[in-house]
């Protein structure tokens, strides 16, 4: 069979490393999950309450039992693809080819899982009201709340922030930012575009939209957690067709761990 010397894992694994460089809002999510992310399963995110901090007055109480505060996301989305290579041994063999299918899938997969991310905003802690944005200082009154209630729920002006806002938003708010000054060509690549009160910008058009407004968020990394995994990635051959194929599935799931590190933007022009 032509597409003898396939190599499935190879494939996935390359995959999965794409996704990670394409991936602009997933990469700002929690993603430090172990576990196999197959459809219908679960990823347990563990977690404890809060430690009691007392007075001491020569004598220590019997030690607290920390409640048990460990969430579960589910790994409820289930996305393929499934191509034709007229010969796969060939195209392997022709220098650049299978890079340009590689491509053309992580391009497609990353803009689906960052959409997917990006839903997520609607389980945000704190939202405001849907605004028709026309200024830009009714642009920065809004980041500004955003920032105003993450730092009241102990987000720290250290901690990393990220500000993901629609083309639109950026346009007006641009002459806000601090400029880029180093490395500026592989932060454009992650989609940043500047710095605003110590956090990072970003503009995106995966951004989640409920048919009148686009979302746009306030977060730190934790505001959202996210897992995948490339389930099966294989080559065969279409019983009606001289060419052969292949077929790829992405497991994957996200959710509002830290709702309260989490700040919802609605905005329509």
């Amino acid at each position: 069979m032509s597409y003898a010397n396939f190599k499935p894992t190879f494939w996935a694994k390359e995959i999965q490393k794409a996704l990670e460089a394409k991936c602009k809002i997933v990469n700002d999510c929690w993603t430090a999950f172990e576990g196999e992310c197959k459809k219908g399963e679960k990823v347990k995110i563990i977690g404890l309450g809060e430690v009691t901090i007392g007075d001491y007055k020569g004598t220590l109480p019997d030690p607290e039992t920390l409640a048990d505060s460990s969430v579960y996301m589910d790994i409820d989305q289930a996305k393929f693809f499934n191509f034709k290579i007229d010969d796969i041994d060939k195209a392997q063999a022709r220098e650049g080819l299978m890079e340009m299918y590689l491509e053309e899938v992580t391009d497609k997969m990353a803009r689906v899982r960052d959409r997917h991310a990006a839903s997520i905003a609607t389980q945000a802690g704190g939202m405001s009201a849907s605004t028709k944005l026309t200024t830009a200082k009714d642009a920065k009154a809004l980041i500004d709340a955003g920032l105003l209630y993450l730092r009241e729920n102990n987000v720290e002006i250290e901690d990393k922030v990220f500000i993901e806002i629609p083309y639109f938003m950026y346009q007006l708010f641009k002459d806000n930012l601090v400029e880029l000054k180093t490395n500026n060509d592989e932060l454009i690549k992650k989609g940043i575009v500047g710095m605003y009160d110590n956090c990072v910008v970003k503009y995106s058009n995966n951004l989640y939209n409920d048919g009148t407004d686009t979302y746009a968020m306030i977060r730190t990394k934790k505001g959202i957690a996210f897992a995948s995994g490339i389930d099966r990635t294989e080559a065969y051959r279409p019983e009606k067709s001289f060419s052969d194929a292949i077929k790829g599935l992405n497991t994957f799931g996200a959710k509002s761990v830290r709702p309260k590190e989490l700040y919802a933007i609605k905005v329509h022009k």
